[in-house]
């Protein structure tokens, strides 16, 4: 595969994410997130010294990865605000445990 078509296929990927974050699809976004790590290590294992880049192709992958990044903001403006509510329904949890161990009342120390 090009480096070209591993950039494409990523960009692909990293648009389906933040649709899935977007419609709160957290468990498509952690499988999409999966396979676009896997896609990626796949591209750092195939990158080398080998492959020159025309500049037609140089500036097509500069134009994939800004959209990548793009895309990766798109996500996170959708899950740290559900990710600042897990840690906090986490804590509250941890406290509350924590009160009751700190009181007694817990029988499972």
């Amino acid at each position: 595969m090009s480096q070209i078509a591993f950039y494409e296929s990523l960009q692909r990927l990293s648009a389906q994410m933040a649709e899935a974050a977007a419609a709160c699809d957290w468990e498509r976004l952690t499988t999409l997130e999966r396979d676009c790590a896997g896609l990626a290590r796949r591209l750092e294992a195939a990158s080398g010294p080998g492959e020159a880049l025309s500049r037609e192709e140089q500036s097509r992958k500069r134009e994939l990865i800004l959209r990548i990044l793009a895309d990766d903001a798109e996500v996170r403006r959708h899950a740290e605000p559900w990710m600042e509510q897990v840690k906090c329904f986490l804590g509250a949890g941890a406290r509350h445990r924590d009160l009751r161990r700190a009181y007694g009342q817990d029988k499972s120390q």
